[in-house]
């Protein structure tokens, strides 16, 4: 999946939490939720608020939170596991495993979530 096509599924699946996504898919989202976030900072600096988090960055943040969760479900569910896990991240010590799982490659059967996502080369 490509970074154009990341954006257009996750935003077009914005409360899909079920079914399979693939690690392109979560990872192009969560460039493209970054970048969004940085450019919302850097027009709340332009403004004159220096502070890193003013209503730009924060506007941002809620157009990407729930896709975001969706896609991270989507991801999680995709290696076998509840995309409730991803309230680990909670937990300082939580990251470590939560990163791993979501860039760790999928189960290549299908499973209870759907069946195996195929990509096209």
């Amino acid at each position: 999946m490509s970074f154009g096509q990341s954006i257009s599924y996750c935003f077009s699946n914005y409360f899909n939490f079920s079914g399979r996504g693939s690690r392109s898919e979560y990872w192009w989202f969560f460039l493209f939720s970054i970048m969004l976030q940085i450019a919302g900072s850097i027009w709340d600096a332009t403004s004159g608020d220096f502070s890193g988090s003013g209503l730009m960055y924060w506007i941002a943040y809620a157009v990407v939170f729930f896709p975001s969760l969706a896609a991270g479900a989507r991801r999680l569910h995709d290696l076998g596991k509840s995309g409730w896990w991803q309230l680990i991240a909670f937990t300082v010590v939580g990251l470590i495993p939560l990163f791993i799982w979501l860039a760790s490659e999928g189960t290549k059967k299908n499973n209870k979530h759907g069946k195996t996502i195929k990509l096209k080369k």
